[in-house]
């Protein structure tokens, strides 16, 4: 029997793509090989590769101006890929709304002049700043936020309106909700936790944008190197992309993002209404603010934060352990995870509060 795994990275993946991986593993495509030997020069993956390009734009409603490039490194890499690539002018803005954005924004102060124009540091990244109300600078070259929070459970419900490109690190939410690509200068997205195995991460980018990387960037990090060659300027992390290329296709036969968001509304909608309606367990997120793919909450005690994760475990239910800046528990609930996965969960969290409320 398969685990509910509530992991927020590497995470769950669709069963039915992980059988389809498993039939053709010996042999893809004819080859006589698997997809973990042969050469991404291969036609067969050069395929691969076609194919979830083309998924991407499809799904996302990429515009052709834009470049959609399979990349390594994670993105903490891209942390660092983002100014190397735009910040000609040598600033940047960061709107810091957790971890990761700080650790973005860290990175950008290495390559100019990086400010954080406003954050919820303040609150433990339980909300999301004032848009309207922040003090973007003048002549800034772009503007990056990190759209969904994984570590605190918050997410943008609305884009900040700004006058410099807008770059946004998606990767916990990444094909979860239907968003406007041409808000965007660049979206980038380890895809790790909403699309494929650990290895690969998604960067979509206006081309124009990325013509001009600074003299310092290394080839590897140069955006419009990977997007001249394809994604294919050296032996990527196939497996992942081809992990990719098969979830993209099952997400295109369930309908698409639009209804993939449905559901995923419906199942973030049944935990926090039982969360909300529980006098023993918490969630602190400003609730217009609340991640629909991560879900922190809490008991009335760390001792049973930590019996409800064992037991949890005992019982099917994994990786629910909260990460270690916040404690408690987190529910990450990707695209992957089965609406009976979260009813699953939330018949447990009943046991186990009428056995020890």
């Amino acid at each position: 029997m398969r685990a509910y795994n509530f992991s927020a990275g590497p995470s769950t993946l669709p069963l039915e793509v992980l059988e389809e991986a498993q039939r053709e593993f010996l042999d893809f495509a004819g080859t006589g090989m698997s997809v973990t030997e042969i050469s991404h020069r291969n036609k067969a993956f050069e395929a691969v590769v076609d194919e979830g390009t083309a998924l991407l734009r499809e799904l996302l409603n990429i515009p052709d101006d834009y470049a959609v490039l399979f990349v390594q490194g994670g993105a903490s890499q891209q942390f660092a890929a983002v100014p190397l690539n735009l910040m000609h002018g040598g600033k940047a803005d960061y709107i810091v709304t957790g971890n990761f954005a700080k650790k973005a924004f860290q990175e950008g102060k290495i390559y100019g002049d990086a400010a954080c124009v406003a954050s919820s540091e303040d609150k433990t990244y339980t909300y999301i700043p004032d848009l309207s109300a922040v003090p973007f600078r003048e002549g800034t070259d772009y503007v990056h936020i990190c759209s969904n929070n994984t570590i605190f459970g918050t997410r943008y419900v609305e884009f900040p309106e700004t006058k410099a490109p807008l770059v946004a690190d998606m990767s916990s939410e990444i094909l979860s909700r239907e968003i406007d690509v041409k808000k965007f200068g660049v979206i980038y997205a380890g895809a790790q936790k909403n699309l494929a195995p650990a290895g690969v991460t998604i960067v979509i980018a206006k081309r124009s944008l990325i013509q001009d990387p600074l003299a310092i960037c290394p080839t590897m990090l140069k955006w419009k190197v990977q997007d001249e060659n394809k994604s294919l300027y050296n032996t990527p992390p196939c497996f992942a992309i081809y992990m990719a290329t098969l979830v993209l296709r099952r997400l295109k036969k369930l309908g698409g993002v639009k209804e993939m968001n449905k559901i995923n509304e419906y199942k973030a909608g049944l935990l926090y209404d039982f969360i909300d309606n529980s006098s023993f367990y918490t969630n602190s997120v400003v609730k217009k603010y609340r991640s629909i793919m991560n879900v922190p909450f809490v008991t009335p005690s760390a001792e049973l934060d930590a019996k409800f994760v064992k037991e949890a475990g005992a019982n099917g239910l994994v990786s629910l352990k909260g990460h270690r800046l916040v404690g408690g528990m987190r529910a990450s609930i990707y695209n992957a995870m089965p609406v009976e996965g979260v009813k699953a969960l939330i018949a447990f969290m009943q046991k186990f509060e009428k056995e020890n409320a």
